[in-house]
């Protein structure tokens, strides 16, 4: 039994693209770690209105008979590439969580920061209409033209809720964002 990653190239296509106003990623990494990209008060403010304002997820066409039944969910998993990540940001190792340095240093993998190896980023976000092939949703977090990798609905009994622990600092992250 083999007990190290392959070290094969894994080819993905994405199967449609993010449309909306999101130009820049509210946290940005590069060689030094990640910084917020605005004052951290705006940068807040812009994180909660983003969670309200709606985006277009336009999947291939060759690939509409997929979303037959996704309008049953109110909320799906969207899983897209970081095509603004660039190489240097995914060779960071350790990060200050969202970019504060009153945060202490972490490995990437215990972090939810943008800049990864393999930038696979995940959102879960609330679907409001389905026409065509086009999905508009709230809460995705993704910048315009991000391609899209995968859906999944979202069923929330299929994730753990007894026993679930989350480090003190994500809980403060976390508080901070919801605005507690």
């Amino acid at each position: 039994m083999e007990h190290s990653p392959s070290s094969k190239a894994i080819t993905l296509t994405p199967i449609g693209i993010v449309r909306n106003d999101l130009a820049a990623p509210l946290l940005v990494a590069d060689g030094d770690g990640l910084k917020v990209n605005e004052v951290p008060k705006a940068a807040l403010k812009k994180f909660n209105q983003a969670s309200d304002a709606r985006s277009k997820i336009v999947i291939r066409e060759d690939l509409s008979d997929l979303l037959d039944g996704i309008e049953d969910y109110s909320h799906i998993v969207v899983l897209y590439w970081g095509h603004g990540i660039t190489d240097e940001a995914r060779s960071l190792r350790r990060v200050h969580p969202v970019g504060r340095t009153d945060y202490p240093l972490k490995g990437i993998f215990s972090t939810c920061s943008p800049a990864r190896p393999n930038p696979v980023l995940m959102t879960v976000v609330r679907l409001w209409e389905k026409d065509g092939t086009t999905l508009t949703v709230s809460g995705l977090d993704a910048i315009d033209r991000s391609p899209v990798l995968d859906l999944k609905p979202y069923v929330g009994e299929s994730y753990p809720r007894d026993g679930v622990s989350v480090p003190e600092w994500m809980e403060r992250i976390m508080g901070e964002l919801r605005g507690v």
